[in-house]
Formats: structure tokens, C-alpha cells, sequence
């Protein structure tokens, strides 16, 4: 009963699935697009479908017939470690096989092979950074335990990743909102910011330093708004904000960054 039961699940789970995939999309003007394959772009349905299909289609496969290779996979990005250029290219041409037979394609631009340039691995090639879950990965400048600076290949915050955040900080027109206090705002917007600083201040802290910078910018842009004194002259309120900075170092989250310790 039970396996009758389990088949029977099964069966309603992919006549659901069937339904998602077939329903047609409805534009603002209410006219509807009747679709042939795929889902569509930012449907909530299209990360559960593609971690559902790829979990069999992609990581058991890998598992099973290239286990010698790390890999990551977020929904449908993911990343294989390769030891070599020409085992790259194999592996390459076996998902492109792999994906025909269960009828998916690889995006041609964006699957790359990438060198990952450091101190120990010192060839030039065409693609040495790529971008995956918010970070763009390259060589970049480090310093070891004991002090010494070398060259590592790491993360720090996506330019993609970074603009995004600075348009989320237009949408909140801060410097519009005269009839809030400062402490108000911080109240708003902590939680954000504090959310993107444990986010992406894993690795490279002062990659954030640009857009939190922008922020400050925002709140100067705020006081020559606010306050009658500060109206028109840019300077004599970046001046007031370091002031507020030095006196309430942990009233924004971002002024917790060594960046801005200082009132810079």
C-alpha cells in the first residue's frame, strides 16, 4: 500500500510540475504569452524546478562519472575545479553531451574556462575572473599570517552585486525624507546594510568601502536638505556628518568599517 501510495504522490507532483511549465504568462496590458518550453524569468517556480532537475541531471551525473572533480552549483550556475586546460575542455564537451540528452543547453558566453592566476600559477590567459553568487573572483593583493603580501586568486564584491545595492539605496529617497530624524533613518536602513555587510564583507571588506561611501554621500545630501545652514554647501556637511561619525560611531552599521571609524 505504501509503494502504490508513493507512485500515486509522484504522479500528482508531476502533473503540478506539467501545469507550471505549461501556463501561459500574463503581461501588465493582460494579454497572455502561451509558452513552448522553459519558465519564466523570475517565476518562483524556476529555482525549485531547476534544483530539482539539475540535482539529478547535473551533480548525481558528476558524482558518478567525474568524481575527481570538485564542483558547486547554486540553482543553474555553477563552478567545476579543473587541474588542467585540456581537462577543462573534456569536461566541457562531456556537460554539453550530458545536457543535449536531457534537452538543456549551456549558455555559450557565460560557460567559461577561467585561469585562476596567482603566485604559483603565473600564465596568461584570456579569462582570469568570474562572478558567482555576488562575488567576482580574480587575483587580487593579500597578506599571509606572518605578514607577507603575496598574490591570491579571491573574492571580494561583484560590480554587479555593488550596483544593485547602490540602486536599492536610490529607491529608499533618503535624502528626500526631511521629516525623519537621523537616528530614524539608521533604524530603516540598518538591518540592510548590516545584512550586505555580513554578506559580502566575508572577504575584502574595503571592496565595500565605494558603495558604503555612496551611502555617506546620500546622508550629506540628506542634511544639506534638513538643515538650513548646511543648505547648498556640500563641504560644510560632509564636515557635520565625520562630526556625527566621531560622536555616534555605531549609530549606522557601515560606520562600524575601519573606513569610517575615523569620520572619513
Amino acid at each position: 500500500m505504501r509503494a502504490v501510495r508513493k507512485h500515486t504522490d509522484c504522479r500528482w507532483v508531476l502533473l503540478y510540475i506539467e501545469r507550471w511549465l505549461k501556463v501561459p504568462v500574463q503581461l501588465e496590458d493582460g494579454s497572455l504569452i502561451h509558452r513552448e518550453k522553459g519558465t519564466p524569468q523570475g517565476g518562483v517556480i524556476s529555482p525549485l524546478l531547476a534544483n530539482l532537475f539539475l540535482h539529478y541531471a547535473f551533480d548525481k551525473w558528476m558524482q558518478r562519472y567525474f568524481p575527481q572533480i570538485p564542483f558547486e552549483r547554486y540553482a543553474d550556475d555553477g563552478i567545476c575545479h579543473c587541474r588542467s586546460k585540456a581537462q577543462a575542455e573534456g569536461l566541457r564537451a562531456a556537460i554539453e553531451q550530458r545536457f543535449a540528452e536531457c534537452g538543456l543547453e549551456i549558455h555559450r558566453q557565460k560557460t567559461k574556462i577561467i585561469y585562476c592566476k596567482d603566485d604559483r600559477r603565473r600564465k596568461d590567459y584570456p579569462e582570469q575572473k568570474f562572478d558567482f553568487l555576488g562575488y567576482t573572483f580574480r587575483p587580487r593583493g593579500a597578506k599571509d599570517p606572518e605578514g607577507k603580501y603575496f598574490v591570491g586568486f579571491n573574492p571580494a564584491v561583484s560590480n554587479e552585486a555593488a550596483k544593485s545595492m547602490r540602486e536599492t539605496m536610490r529607491q529608499w529617497c533618503l535624502h528626500r525624507q526631511t521629516d525623519k530624524s537621523l537616528d530614524e533613518l539608521a533604524h530603516m536602513i540598518n538591518p540592510v546594510v548590516r545584512g550586505w555587510m555580513n554578506y559580502y564583507g566575508n572577504f575584502y571588506k574595503s571592496a565595500l568601502y565605494p558603495t558604503f561611501q555612496h551611502l555617506n554621500h546620500i546622508l550629506c545630501r540628506w542634511a544639506t536638505r534638513k538643515y538650513k545652514r548646511l543648505r547648498g554647501h556640500n563641504r560644510r556637511a560632509l564636515h557635520w556628518l565625520q562630526r556625527v561619525v566621531k560622536r555616534q560611531p555605531e549609530l549606522f552599521a557601515h560606520w562600524g568599517l575601519p573606513q569610517f571609524k575615523a569620520g572619513q
